[in-house]
């Protein structure tokens, strides 16, 4: 799931700032046409490469940002881009500077604000997360996403009580989004495991059976098996990008399942998977890094006499 900006850089001023300026090996095992290949059930694409064009443009933003003369709100929404593209790199240190350098220009750039708090995530810094959160949501109320990744912060940090409100008051905005109606189950399930199937059967009813996200629905609902979902994962895919966005998604969520069936191995290997992708900029694959981060430390603790 890719997360969606309310408030996008202004073309005008972005033309204008322009003009100034395999994942894994096995032997034996090859495919015909390069787009994916099978080994045993799970289906491997070609990780995502970083785009030429991306990296021209952040190039232009870098000398733009070091050469034109330019006020500071344009400069905060140059820091802010280049923070994205940073962002959509992997290179998250740097992304994290550029939307604080952002903020510090122009102190209500949600957008901004909203990244923060994400990194924050991925940091584990959970209370820094919640202030960042909190302030998107008092410069806009109605910045949806704010509200998916506030529960996110609070899920991660061991108050799903918390987070069940942020991610029903998220689902409200689009009822039949399969990834807001999951994310929500995530939390329900760990308040009540039963009550938490009872709604998420109900949320069911109201998403579209053509709908691929509805396959990981029907898997935690037990209507269908892991095998047939991993069989049915390059169905309508015509590029090698759309399926690796795909296994992306189906990897973590696949992890999730693991985990609440106790196969902690298998939860493991699917989070790992989601990871090599490569598509730093979906949900999906921020927070199986933070999974993979928390299980350690679980084992870790578990291990210590």
């Amino acid at each position: 799931m890719r997360l969606l900006l309310k408030n996008k850089f202004p073309q005008a001023i972005l033309s204008k700032v322009l003009l100034v300026s395999g994942l894994l090996f096995a032997q034996g095992c090859t495919t015909t046409n390069d787009q994916h290949s099978v080994i045993g059930e799970l289906i491997i694409a070609e990780p995502i490469a970083i785009n030429v064009k991306d990296e021209i443009a952040l190039e232009r933003l870098t000398q733009v940002l070091q050469r034109a003369k330019i006020n500071d709100e344009q400069r905060a929404e140059l820091y802010y881009q280049r923070g994205i593209k940073y962002d959509k790199f992997g290179l998250r240190a740097l992304a994290h500077n550029d939307f604080n350098q952002a903020i510090n220009l122009k102190p209500d750039m949600v957008d901004a604000y909203n990244f923060l708090g994400i990194h924050f995530i991925q940091l584990q810094e959970f209370n820094q997360s919640y202030d960042a959160f909190d302030s998107v949501i008092e410069l806009d109320p109605n910045y949806q996403f704010a509200y998916f990744n506030r529960g996110v912060a609070l899920y991660y940090g061991g108050r799903p009580n918390l987070a069940v409100d942020d991610f029903k008051a998220f689902k409200a905005y689009q009822v039949n989004d399969p990834y807001r109606v999951l994310w929500q189950y995530l939390a329900n399930v760990e308040l009540d495991q039963q009550q938490a199937e009872q709604d998420l059967i109900a949320s069911a009813k109201l998403i579209d059976d053509s709908v691929w996200a509805k396959n990981v629905i029907n898997l935690y609902l037990g209507k269908m098996s892991q095998e047939l979902f991993i069989k049915l994962l390059t169905e309508n895919i015509h590029t090698n990008q759309a399926l690796t966005e795909r296994l992306c998604e189906a990897y973590f969520y696949l992890g999730k399942y693991s985990q609440m069936q106790g196969d902690v191995n298998a939860a493991i290997n699917f989070f790992k998977l989601a990871m090599s992708t490569n598509v730093y900029e979906f949900v999906e694959h921020r927070y199986a890094k933070l999974e993979l981060d928390l299980m350690r430390q679980n084992l870790q603790q578990n291990s210590t006499p």
